[in-house]
């Protein structure tokens, strides 16, 4: 029995962890379309503190609540980079492409963030996947890539710049918040980073909301809750601790489905046209993803495993 649920138990947990880092995708897949709606109401500065201050004073009653111990030194530069990366960086970044970019076109460059967060993982932590693994995440996107070039009217923009800039901060971020939630908490992982960028959000907000035209909707509203409460908060939760289960690498790689959830909410919600190679483009990229789970890493050089 005993030799049973040892064999059980690893299978559970896997499982368990990718549910987790699949349900934080489904609900980052909605933040392109609650920033464009955002944005109806609000300026990108003020969209930007206002989603990073909200969600700081929400991270910051949930710390509160369970009298959670400061970080530990050797987790403070880590923490800085989360913030760094996905509380200030990417928000903002997205945010001004998102003014002259279409919801689909940033969706898909984004959509390279999977192969950037392993990328950022390995370097950090020394994780060696297999060549079964990189062949499928590579595949996975250069799929992305050639959805994104059939959409692209040619040309790298300034939105470009944006975007790409916005997917190497994230990608380390998430990578830095991985490897942390490894021995702290997931959901303080964020927490912490949220709070240490608020300083910075509420002076973004401040300015921005001193400089920008606000027109007051229920889209807006809107918006800015659900980026506040669920993109930059609830969503990395979730992630943290399905990246805590599986590792960084693996649950990276469900984020290749991320664009093209982006692109049905971007229909249903923003009422964009969805090209007919959408479909086949799915297909693909779940299939890269299901490789992707079904092969296993290396241990990093020196590890006894």
């Amino acid at each position: 029995m005993t030799a049973q649920n040892s064999a059980i138990r690893p299978a559970s947990v896997a499982a368990g962890g990718t549910a987790l880092a699949a349900l934080a995708i489904l609900a980052f897949s909605l933040s392109f379309p609650a920033t464009v709606w955002a944005l109806e109401s609000f300026g990108p500065w003020s969209v930007t503190g206002l989603r990073g201050l909200l969600a700081a004073l929400l991270a910051g009653a949930a710390l509160l609540a369970v009298r959670a111990p400061l970080p530990g030194r050797a987790d403070r530069l880590g923490l800085v980079v989360v913030a760094v990366g996905c509380v200030l960086g990417f928000p903002l970044l997205t945010t001004l492409a998102l003014q002259t970019s279409s919801t689909a076109h940033s969706a898909v460059v984004i959509g390279l963030l999977p192969l950037a967060t392993t990328v950022c993982s390995v370097l950090r932590t020394g994780e060696r996947p297999s060549r079964t693994f990189w062949a499928a995440a590579l595949a996975g996107a250069a799929v992305v890539l050639a959805f994104a070039v059939t959409r692209s009217s040619g040309g790298i923009g300034l939105a470009d710049g944006y975007l790409f800039a916005a997917l190497v901060l994230c990608a380390a971020g998430y990578a830095e918040g991985g490897r942390l939630a490894g021995h702290l908490p997931g959901w303080q992982v964020i927490a912490w980073g949220v709070v240490a960028a608020s300083p910075f959000t509420a002076a973004t907000a401040a300015a921005g909301l001193a400089t920008e035209p606000v027109h007051l909707g229920g889209h807006g509203v809107a918006g800015v809750l659900y980026l506040a409460a669920v993109s930059q908060f609830l969503g990395f939760v979730v992630l943290y601790r399905g990246m805590a289960s599986i590792g960084v690498p693996a649950a990276s790689q469900l984020q290749l489905a991320q664009p093209l959830l982006t692109l049905l909410w971007a229909v249903l919600i923003l009422n964009e046209t969805l090209t007919p190679s959408t479909p086949l483009t799915a297909l693909a990229v779940l299939a890269c993803i299901v490789l992707t789970q079904r092969t296993r890493s290396t241990p990093p050089q020196g590890s006894n495993d």
